[in-house]
């Protein structure tokens, strides 16, 4: 069935989203929840009909959801207070994109233009595969992780639920690193990285742990 789809979050992320929903060519109608309706109702050609508050209005057989939020804590708490009440989400990737047939992709994940997921790799739920980014074989990602355009993540890694991996990083084979991290921008990974670790340089050196 062709289905409509509602994209929560109108910023920069969203309008990255719909364009991908948009060459797709799968759903029959894209639109928008933001706060700033009604004081704005459109972003680039889609419409904004609602600010949010209001999904279960919305919530129908023939309508998919996606949370275009980038910071990872507020998409999560949004999917799951969307996900609680019913709404089913969408998983957006890029016709650019090269996504083995052996993969994994969770729903409500984006993977944008260029980006390549390669063989038995698993993607969770609610991640980001950003721009020209590459997730090489066998590698888990755990839900709400965003890997940062043209980031580079060889064989065999594994990225716990949350971490962020900034832009133009790169991460030698079979690296762990855990929940809620952060590898700073053109940061390259050579070693383990523990749970709420910030870690940034070539090589990456860790920080003082979040909080």
């Amino acid at each position: 069935m062709i289905t409509k789809l509602l994209i929560i979050g109108a910023g920069g992320h969203g309008k990255v989203s719909a364009d991908c929903a948009d060459v797709m060519g799968c759903f029959s109608q894209i639109s928008f929840m933001d706060g700033t309706f009604p004081q704005q109702t459109s972003v680039s050609i889609w419409p904004i009909v609602a600010d949010g508050r209001d999904v279960s209005d919305f919530i129908a057989p023939d309508t998919r959801f996606f949370v275009a939020i980038g910071h990872n804590s507020t998409r999560q708490r949004i999917m799951q207070q969307m996900a609680s009440i019913g709404a089913t989400f969408a998983t957006l990737v890029h016709p650019t994109a090269v996504v083995s047939q052996r993969a994994t992709v969770g729903a409500g994940t984006l993977v944008c233009a260029n980006a390549v997921v390669n063989i038995a790799s698993q993607i969770g739920q609610g991640c980001i595969i950003n721009t020209g980014a590459s997730v090489d074989h066998d590698c888990v990602l755990g839900d709400y992780v965003h890997i940062a355009p043209g980031s580079r993540l060889a064989g065999s890694i594994q990225v716990g639920a949350g971490s962020f991996i900034g832009i133009g990083s790169a991460i030698i084979p079979g690296v762990k690193i855990g929940k809620n991290s952060i590898l700073g921008a053109g940061s390259t990974l050579l070693r383990d990285l523990g749970d709420a670790s910030v870690a940034v340089g070539s090589p990456a050196k860790e920080k003082i742990k979040q909080q």
